[in-house]
């Protein structure tokens, strides 16, 4: 469904239309996001780049934005509705879309850095004014300028110097002057990366630099085809993603790197099975605390995460029985005391004997084992219902809802847990 570009503006047939903007919600708790499916689509009918109508989103709701041009994928963190980011989008079409003369959104930008001003020019009335830098948004339009506006005008008036100096050093023929002749511009010392040309400079260290651009832009394209594979071969490239950097002796102060990795393959709640396997073995309860950040980064708010810890717990009792096997109620108590698993989670599991990870046997020992933690959880449960307070009502499992209750109970719990801080 299109609408018109100036809501105000009621006439069904009002030539400037745009599509609806469309948003989906992803991911849940400190993670959870909102993808603008439709974002390009949106911002060609304004004429203006994507990232500036997503970065305005960010800066009216003070969020963070992921801008990923390459491949067409805007976010701002957080969870909003699509209507009120098009009520938001509003107000960016009234600052830098709409004439201030006509109201109409046939306008350009022209950035001019060096003076850092922002000017604004109407096809249709003619206008030219600038633009109010006060908004947060400006700083970043003056970073990343329009291609289409200025920064061609500069690349023209760059070429006509270029052209000037060669007729002055003599150097108006031969194979600069074809150039010249096809308008491609001279390369110059701090020019922009858009005039760089394969045959301008053909020095060792700029085609080392090509090289590398060209394979960097080989692995995107590898990498955005990875979505296209079965779940199975993308769990096994997060498991040689995890492994390399283990084995490389990264892995310790990647947790970000791991997280980012796993989304991008869209693998994300498996994360936790596959970290257990790779980092965890028969000295799980020291390396517990090593890797804390990395299963937060997971399993913080992630109940479907969280499920897969415990499988992957399973596995790893199973490797190493005889070391494992008498500690699991203290491993699962580590776990919780961690905040790497939520009391119901672990309630739910305790339920149900599963031979999704080990054999029925197997996993009806490892829950007799956790009887003993899975009695003082429930116990402790009951305790902190009788003695809490009407307190924090509204979302029935947010992480300070259970860790007002865990600290009644367990005083050692780690009260200031911030999952964006570390």
């Amino acid at each position: 469904m299109s609408l018109n570009v100036n809501r105000s503006v009621a006439d069904q047939f009002y030539r400037y239309k745009m599509p609806r903007l469309i948003a989906k919600v992803e991911g849940k708790g400190n993670g959870i996001k909102t993808v603008i499916v439709n974002m390009v689509d949106v911002a060609k009918a304004l004429n203006r780049p994507p990232t500036y109508p997503t970065k305005f989103f960010g800066c009216e709701l003070g969020a963070q934005t992921q801008l990923d041009s390459r491949n067409e994928r805007f976010i701002v963190n957080g969870s909003h509705q699509a209507n009120k980011l098009q009520d938001m989008l509003d107000g960016f079409i009234r600052k830098f879309v709409l004439c201030p003369e006509c109201d109409n959104p046939e306008t350009d930008l022209h950035v001019n850095q060096k003076k850092q001003t922002i000017g604004n020019s109407c096809k249709a009335c003619g206008y030219q004014g600038m633009l109010d830098t006060r908004h947060k948004l400006c700083t970043f339009i003056l970073k990343n300028p329009p291609e289409s506006t200025d920064s061609s005008s500069a690349k023209k008036e760059k070429d006509k110097k270029n052209r000037k100096k060669d007729k002055e050093n003599g150097s108006g023929g031969g194979e600069a002057g074809n150039h010249n002749d096809i308008d491609v511009p001279e390369p110059v010392d701090g020019g922009d990366e858009d005039d760089d040309d394969w045959g301008e400079d053909t020095t060792e260290e700029a085609q080392r630099k090509r090289m590398e651009e060209i394979s960097d832009r080989a692995k995107n394209l590898t990498l955005s085809d990875h979505l296209d594979k079965p779940l199975e071969e993308r769990v096994n490239i997060f498991y040689n993603y995890v492994k390399q950097k283990k084995e490389s002796g990264a892995v310790e102060w990647a947790d970000k790197e791991l997280l980012l990795e796993a989304e991008r393959l869209d693998v994300r709640a498996m994360g936790p099975l596959i970290l257990t396997e790779l980092l965890f073995d028969h000295n799980i309860r020291q390396q517990i605390t090593t890797y804390k950040r990395h299963f937060l980064r997971f399993c913080h708010n992630d109940k479907k995460a969280q499920k897969y810890l415990l499988g992957g717990f399973e596995c790893l009792v199973k490797l190493h029985q005889s070391q494992l096997l008498p500690k699991v109620p203290v491993i699962l108590k580590d776990l919780y005391d961690n905040d790497l698993l939520d009391e119901d989670v672990i309630l739910a599991w305790a339920e149900k004997v599963s031979k999704k990870y080990v054999s029925k046997e197997l996993a009806k020992e490892i829950h007799a084992k956790a009887a003993p933690f899975i009695t003082w959880l429930k116990e402790a449960e009951e305790e902190s219902e009788e003695e809490e307070e009407d307190e924090n009502v509204e979302v029935v499992y947010s992480s300070a809802a259970r860790e007002l209750k865990v600290e009644k109970v367990q005083p050692e719990v780690d009260d200031d847990l911030d999952i964006d801080a570390i």
